[in-house]
């Protein structure tokens, strides 16, 4: 979970909100922290005590409310996964100097060899935590470089002077929202690991990729930030890139291109599989060759980015997408965990629940006004 929600988009919308809100995007972060913790803890708990995927779930909740789920999960992945593919192949072409289009190619081969790959599973495993810490360590060293103001980064986290939230959608988006949270819970339905005698493992496992992923993106917000306070100014079409060259120059650009790389192969992993576990269950042909399902969604993503590209916008509004999509999910996770023929005896904890619902208002409630704002009413 962690390293699917680390993408390109993860990166560049990390760097555009510091830009705009300086010291005060950690609030934001520490804001969207909470809301993250609270919604992964409720959807891995249900989905592991329920032993069925989400949209298995959703449909028991309400019939076709799975199928719903799945089509808009489905395609905020395969939106995301085409930024995922430009930002790969943006990483190697900062390496290499071959075109975008070639290094998505290869990011994308690279992706398809881990699906073929016998035992895919535990191949998706040490991918995952390899390309993790590797990515943390690199932006760990740009946020030492870059020499940020620990004090006023602190303050303002907790006495923000600004707050956008556009922000907080976008970032809660890019981390739990859509597929993202899903990730980690059906992974763990693969693994074997289900119902209540699993429960310590699930919380240990959802309050750890989290943490990952916060800490993380608290690396990247530091590092833009020392960028920021020393003057520096980053350019709007590539924020991301703007950091770790301003921090350490030519050689920070060569870092930006390992860490948007790692980023987004591990993304495109990541979005894929957990993409196509949404469609899996509902036919035995699609359950039969999944691995076959998964590459064709990344051949597919691939091929779109070849034609349309992206602007770092695409990157920045995924994130919000998958916001959009949060409250249904979660809100259809709640319901579940008070239906006996889906939990048996299993009990939610009452303040989880109820900091669920807070949640599902919150995210329901700031997606519309980012709509009634993108429609101009």
């Amino acid at each position: 979970m962690a390293t699917s929600s680390i993408g390109p988009g993860f990166l560049t919308q990390t760097a555009l909100f510091t830009a705009q809100l300086g010291a005060s995007f950690g609030f934001v972060i520490l804001f969207s922290i909470a809301i993250d913790t609270i919604a992964q803890l409720n959807i891995w708990r249900v989905i592991v005590v329920a032993d069925k995927l989400a949209q298995d779930v959703a449909n028991q909740v309400f019939p076709g409310l799975g199928y719903l789920m799945s089509f808009l999960v489905f395609l905020g992945g395969m939106a995301f996964n085409i930024g995922n593919m430009a930002g790969a192949g943006l990483g190697l072409n900062v390496l290499f100097g071959i075109s975008v289009a070639h290094g998505a190619i290869i990011s994308a081969l690279i992706a398809i060899t881990i699906f073929i790959y016998k035992e895919t599973g535990k191949a998706l495993d040490i991918f995952a935590k390899s390309f993790g810490a590797f990515k943390i360590l690199l932006a760990l060293f740009i946020a030492c470089v870059s020499k940020p103001p620990l004090a006023e980064a602190i303050i303002r986290s907790v006495n923000p002077t600004h707050f956008s939230f556009t922000a907080l959608l976008t970032i809660v988006g890019g981390t739990v929202g859509g597929y993202i949270t899903f990730s980690g819970a059906h992974r763990l339905l693969d693994a074997g690991l289900a119902g209540k005698q699993n429960l310590d493992k699930v919380n240990k496992g959802a309050l750890g990729a989290i943490g990952l992923a916060s800490l993380m993106r608290i690396l990247l917000f530091l590092a833009a930030l020392g960028v920021i306070h020393a003057g520096g100014k980053l350019n709007p079409d590539n924020p991301a890139a703007s950091v770790f060259q301003l921090a350490a120059g030519t050689f920070g650009y060569t870092l930006f291109g390992l860490e948007i790389m790692a980023a987004g192969i591990s993304s495109i992993v990541g979005t894929s599989y957990t993409s196509v576990s949404f469609i899996k269950s509902f036919h035995p042909t699609i359950l039969k060759y999944n691995r076959q399902f998964i590459i064709g969604f990344i051949i597919t993503a691939c091929i779109i980015f070849l034609i349309v590209g992206k602007p770092v916008k695409t990157l920045v509004m995924v994130g919000a997408i998958n916001g959009f999509i949060l409250p249904l999910s979660l809100g259809i996770m709640l319901l579940a965990a008070y239906r006996k023929k889906i939990v048996a005896d299993y009990k939610q904890p009452l303040l989880l629940t109820i900091a669920g619902l807070l949640v599902v208002i919150i995210m329901a409630w700031m997606s519309y006004g980012a709509i009634v704002q993108v429609m101009g009413y």
